[in-house]
């Protein structure tokens, strides 16, 4: 690319963009990053510089870009149709989705409701809830347990159950009620269910792993105690997925490590192998069937989006799910997890460093000292190495696409050590 068209570009970056949790009064001073292309785990930008992709373009790339299976996917739809409505209306790519998401999934959901993005999986999720109780004569079930520090996407829905005051103090006004649970704490749990759990439509929680709270790991037996409560107290439960699904932690979805049976399971982020917008809502027989009626009994749900179910997104899902069948992702991700739980003993034993977290290829790195920026800084500082991470708050975040390879691996840690060495030399711990 010649430099005037460079030039061009990042004039208009600046001058008419406004980029998604970016403080911009910041961000216009600085020579932003545009990229142009990409390959495998690697990110190209508009001057040739090369990046490994160490969050996997936010979470949502799982076996690569430019993966021929994918682009071969997309090209064969496109002769086809590009986008059809769903509204009473089938089409063939999200029908056979459908069926392969159900067969991945736990075996007591069986229906699947498209939308486009993980916040809207979630809200479509609340929604059912309450309206299913309602349909029950279940009229006091009107509200929701979530858990503190929990994110849920940024509609006024999942706004109103996150926990993250930096990102929803700001919106309290305009956001239904919740009751918050604070931590991970069984006991404190079922003595709020005795409590409380009677008005709860619902219970929403991101199973495993809190990941926009800083990989903040669950305790072992927390998700199936809560599993437990919710069937006892008549309380639907909802896992939100869309960070944790699809491989993240080192099972296809992170239910599985507990046995977790939900009675939502909210996906999105890398259904499309991450290169659509596409998400699912699945859920049971027994939520489906209480939205049956007649006519004029209004039982449907009335919520859906125009591009629900697109032909594209959904050809690149299933091509996503072959590629997982095929090339035994899952049992390859052994291995990686291994190479980051090996690079990663030099973070944890750095006094710099309060905590490393990590389950499967989620992984975060509290920092002792919690100076402002701090982490941005280091991420830039890895941004020059040709590593492209993106922290939450103090905490370094690596979240690689599945198909990382080994010396990616170890540069990715390599680079992030380095860089928080030198932005932490003068720090006080």
């Amino acid at each position: 690319m010649r430099d005037e068209e460079i030039r061009k570009l990042k004039d208009l970056d600046l001058r008419t963009l406004w980029h998604p949790f970016t403080q911009m009064q910041e961000f216009m001073g600085e020579d932003p990053l545009i990229v142009e292309r990409a390959e495998g785990c690697r990110l190209f930008d508009i001057e040739g510089r090369e990046y490994i992709d160490g969050v996997s373009s936010l979470w949502v790339n799982v076996h690569g870009h430019r993966r021929p299976e994918l682009d071969a996917a997309l090209r064969a739809q496109l002769d086809k149709v590009a986008h059809s409505t769903m509204l009473g209306i089938g089409n063939v790519p999200a029908i056979l989705l459908a069926e392969k998401l159900l067969a991945a999934a736990p075996k007591n959901l069986s229906r699947v409701f498209y939308s486009d993005n993980g916040s809207t999986a979630n809200e479509i999720a609340l929604k059912m809830a309450f309206q299913y109780w309602q349909q029950q004569g279940r009229r006091e079930k009107t509200r929701f347990l979530a858990l503190k520090h929990a994110y849920h996407g940024d509609t006024i829905g999942s706004v109103s159950v996150g926990g993250i005051d930096l990102f929803h103090q700001i919106f309290q006004p305009l956001l239904f009620q919740v009751d918050f649970l604070d931590g991970f704490d069984s006991a404190a749990a079922e003595r709020l269910f005795a409590e409380k759990a009677k008005s709860w439509a619902a219970c929403i929680v991101e199973p495993m792993i809190q990941g926009a709270a800083g990989m903040r790991i669950q305790p072992p037996g927390f998700m199936k105690k809560l599993a437990e409560l919710c069937r006892r107290h008549e309380v639907l439960l909802i896992c939100d997925e869309v960070a944790t699904g699809f491989g993240r932690t080192g099972k296809m979805f992170a239910v599985e490590h507990e046995g977790v049976e939900p009675d939502f399971l909210c996906l999105a982020k890398g259904i499309s192998g991450g290169y659509l917008p596409l998400a699912a809502t699945l859920t049971t027989a027994r939520i489906f069937d209480g939205f049956r009626g007649r006519y004029e009994e209004f039982k449907a749900f009335f919520h859906g989006h125009s591009y629900t179910g697109n032909p594209l997104a959904c050809a690149a899902g299933i091509a996503s799910l072959e590629i997982f069948e095929r090339d035994r992702v899952l049992a390859a991700l052994r291995a990686k997890i291994e190479w980051f739980r090996e690079g990663l003993k030099k973070f944890a034993a750095d006094p710099r460093v309060k905590e490393v977290r990590q389950l499967g290829l989620m992984i975060g790195i509290e920092l002792v000292q919690d100076q402002l920026g701090l982490g941005a800084k280091i991420c830039r500082r890895a941004r020059r190495e040709g590593v492209l991470l993106r922290p939450l708050g103090n905490v370094l975040v690596i979240m690689p696409p599945l198909a990382i390879d080994k010396e990616a691996t170890f540069k990715i840690l390599d680079v992030l050590y380095r860089s928080m060495d030198e932005m932490t030399q003068d720090a006080k711990v």
